[in-house]
């Protein structure tokens, strides 16, 4: 029975990281393909504009750090030099939760 119950556990906590999993990446192609490109490679035109970075790229993957990101896609990113919006904020209209698993499905694009 024990094992009855943990396989269930096991299944159902599988099923709810696959559910986060396909929800971040539905996410990523609706709001942040646009610039970063479907495969997040940023080679759109507003991404070259804005020279994106490659997320694939592993150096570029080592560099960003998760807390950092969280924060660009929660606040918005605004140009240093001028003051204008880079990227909007998506604070309003995601969820923490929603903007972690963002996060990790970007981290997944250098592991591809």
């Amino acid at each position: 029975m024990k094992k009855l119950v943990v396989s269930c556990l096991a299944l159902l906590v599988t099923g709810a990281l696959s559910v986060h999993a396909a929800t971040a990446k539905a996410t990523f192609q609706q709001e942040c393909a646009k610039c970063h490109g479907r495969d997040g490679k940023g080679h759109t035109p507003m991404g070259r504009i804005l020279r994106l970075k490659d997320f694939t790229n592993p150096k570029v993957q080592k560099e960003m750090k998760d807390a950092e990101m969280f924060k660009t896609i929660k606040n918005g990113a605004k140009d240093k030099a001028t003051g204008r919006e880079r990227m909007k904020a998506f604070g309003g209209s995601l969820t923490d939760q929603q903007i972690k698993d963002l996060v990790a499905y970007v981290r997944g694009l250098g592991k591809k």
